[in-house]
């Protein structure tokens, strides 16, 4: 369980996969770790939120149609192949 919340830290999005494959398991060992993680709330999943989101500048300062992200929030293609992303809470 450290060895996978060391690899949390460092911001990195990761997909299941990726994780079982960095720490030598399968992916239903590593979902069954990360569930637990979030059920004691040491970690939490990152929701990636794009256009529209509050803290965003690009949104905040101009106007453009809810089916067309901004730049500023979502990269053309979209985050389709990052991974998830969790946090670990201190």
């Amino acid at each position: 369980m450290e060895e996978l919340l060391e690899l949390l830290k460092d911001g990195h999005a990761r997909s299941l996969e990726m994780l079982a494959t960095e720490l030598g398991t399968d992916v239903d060992d590593i979902r069954r770790k990360l569930e637990y993680l979030e059920a004691i709330k040491v970690i939490r999943k990152i929701s990636i939120t794009p256009c529209g989101a509050e803290h965003c500048s690009e949104c905040v300062s101009h106007a453009h149609s809810d089916t067309a992200p901004c730049k500023g929030c979502l990269p053309e293609g979209g985050f389709k192949n990052m991974g998830d992303m969790w946090e670990v809470v201190t």
